[in-house]
């Protein structure tokens, strides 16, 4: 994201309302120091694929700024747990990354979140205000226009509606299924996006990602 996107109002109110939260003593996640951490991780001029997500987990110790990433060494939350499954089941081999997956984004891959915090113990609590949902729309739309042939994974509902931001479809592919929660998983399982998203960056002369 450029630098003139958080000079905007609504990122001041943004602030304003994180401020208010630690000051009340309320206790959100991912730390402040890794809200934006797939931007810092995933540049712009390397973006070749789009994981969207939710939001962040919203218990101790799991939110890591990327999308369905934990610590290494932290249990696997469902949701990545049948991520790896269907990795496996697609690609016919486990993942070889580790649960943070630093090295999905060092290789192009913007692990991105519809809302990039959360109240603890209450997931979605963070959307209501709308700041997150204008900030991550702009982010959408800014890999749109300045990224020929990135590939955008949506999974579930929330991603889904952000299809309407992916303007350029000629110069993009859009994924979609259901998210790898355990609620929704059956419209996850057998998506065989992972191989599909490297033979879309093979066709296009991307190395393949390494998942």
């Amino acid at each position: 994201m450029g630098a003139c996107e958080f000079k905007k109002p609504y990122m001041h109110k943004l602030d304003e309302f994180l401020c208010s939260q630690r000051k009340s003593g309320e206790t959100f996640y991912p730390q402040a120091r890794n809200i934006f951490k797939a931007f810092k991780l995933t540049r712009l001029e390397d973006v070749k694929v789009v994981i969207l997500g939710q939001d962040p987990y919203h218990s101790a110790g799991q939110a890591t700024g990327l999308a369905f990433a934990v610590p290494k060494g932290t249990k696997l939350p469902p949701s990545l747990g049948n991520i790896y499954q269907e990795i496996a089941a697609n690609c016919g081999a486990p993942p070889t990354t580790g649960s943070d997956l630093t090295s999905w984004a060092k290789q192009g891959v913007l692990l991105l979140n519809c809302f990039l915090t959360v109240r603890a113990g209450e997931p979605k609590s963070h959307r209501e205000n709308g700041w997150w949902a204008r900030f991550t729309d702009q982010a959408l739309e800014l890999v749109s226009y300045q990224r020929p042939d990135v590939v955008f994974c949506l999974w579930g509902r929330e991603a889904q509606r952000r299809k309407r931001l992916l303007v350029d479809s000629r110069r993009n592919r859009i994924l979609t299924a259901g998210h790898p929660s355990p609620q929704s998983a059956k419209g996850f399982f057998g998506c065989g996006h992972f191989s599909e998203v490297n033979r879309l960056l093979k066709a296009r002369g991307h190395k393949p990602i390494r998942w």
